[in-house]
């Protein structure tokens, strides 16, 4: 596999640079998808979805760097990322503001009537 990645790589000019850079690329969206399943996801199940999302851009950036004769970046490919990237991000969002709304009810009822005012007072918040 190693051999088939090197002898994709042009030798000379500013490809070499572009293939390394999508490689990298590659390897960090695996990482942090990977980070986020298995590390972060036993805090909130939500970090599964987001997890998956990096994976695939991992093997997004992956298999454009390895077909270069097919740029997954542009026309309908392009628009097929873009639109996987915005429903990720809107289901991302609910959840985050789900969960958002979860804690602040449940501090709300964890502290006593007359604390959050005075704390408050002090801080210059209202």
């Amino acid at each position: 596999m190693l051999f088939i990645v090197y002898a994709q790589i042009p030798s000379e000019g500013k490809e070499v640079e572009e293939y390394r850079m999508d490689y990298f690329y590659a390897t960090m969206w695996f990482i942090v998808g990977l980070i986020l399943i298995f590390s972060i996801s036993k805090e909130n199940k939500v970090f599964y979805i987001a997890g998956g999302f990096f994976l695939l851009l991992g093997a997004w950036w992956l298999a454009n760097a390895l077909l270069p004769e097919q740029d997954l970046f542009a026309g309908g490919w392009g628009i097929a990322l873009r639109c996987i990237a915005a429903a990720a991000l809107v289901v991302l969002t609910v959840f985050f503001l789900r969960e958002r709304k979860r804690n602040i009810r449940r501090e709300e009822q964890e502290s006593p009537p007359g604390k959050k005012d005075s704390a408050n007072k002090g801080s210059g918040r209202k």
